[in-house]
């Protein structure tokens, strides 16, 4: 049963054609720990989370703050010409992989709770392994609909053509074409075996390009892209169970 699923909003923002971003767990957390130095360098707003009976029961405590398992950050851009012209920007992240039943379901429900909220484009940022030395491989892009198409020339990214994306990025990709919602997905090569900040911070380097104002500078972007990986694994391993039900939504860490 997934019809337990919604959204609490904590507090209500009018947005005005905002950006979404998505960072969900994938290899070597890459889109995890993106997202979260988006929400650090942005100071985004804690404004609502998605609730389900079916995600994992934890939450994470952060300097004495409560968080929940999937959050939605908010906040307003500071932007110039340069890059998309969206006035707000959303960050929706978790440390967990909902299980696949779940997927359709919650990825139709961001859509839905998007539009609602004038939410043009949505981002999603996913891990892939590439094999060997991925930091020597090319970050690639697959977008629905003709105007994500064109940003993608825009921005310089190389368009994937051929090939599976999985998980959440995949159903979004999937849904966003039949719905006729705007998608942009990143492919980061990244490393399987750890959490990779380095392959973070390379795709953080191309979102860059569409949100400018992340001011990005690659050595401090390093260091503090660790930070974040550091704190993620911390929380990944307080949250971790005694034991795991096959049923259970898979964490990734």
């Amino acid at each position: 049963m997934t019809n337990d699923l919604f959204i609490h909003e904590f507090k209500h923002l009018k947005l005005d054609r905002a950006m979404v971003v998505i960072g969900f767990p994938s290899i070597g957390l890459v889109s995890s720990i993106a997202a979260n130095f988006i929400v650090k360098q942005m100071k985004l707003e804690k404004v609502a989370a998605i609730i389900s009976d079916e995600f994992p029961p934890y939450s994470i405590i952060h300097e004495g703050n409560i968080i929940p398992p999937m959050r939605i950050y908010a906040g307003s851009r500071i932007c110039d010409e340069q890059g998309e012209k969206c006035e707000h920007l959303v960050v929706i992240t978790t440390e967990f992989m909902p299980s696949p039943n779940l997927l359709r379901p919650l990825v139709d429900l961001i859509i839905d709770w998007g539009r609602k909220n004038d939410a043009n484009t949505i981002l999603t940022l996913e891990g892939v392994n590439m094999g060997e030395n991925p930091e020597q491989k090319e970050i690639l892009a697959v977008a629905t609909g003709e105007r994500c198409k064109k940003m993608l020339s825009t921005y310089g990214l190389k368009e994937f053509n051929e090939g599976m994306v999985s998980g959440l990025s995949g159903v979004m990709l999937s849904e966003g074409d039949r719905l006729d919602q705007d998608v942009i997905c990143l492919l980061g090569p990244a490393r399987a075996d750890y959490p990779d900040a380095r392959g973070a911070a390379r795709l953080l380097e191309q979102v860059a390009k569409m949100l400018p104002e992340l001011k990005l500078d690659p050595e401090p972007l390093f260091k503090e892209a660790e930070a974040v990986e550091k704190e993620l694994r911390s929380n990944l391993e307080k949250m971790k169970p005694p034991y795991r039900r096959s049923d259970e939504s898979s964490l990734y860490g």
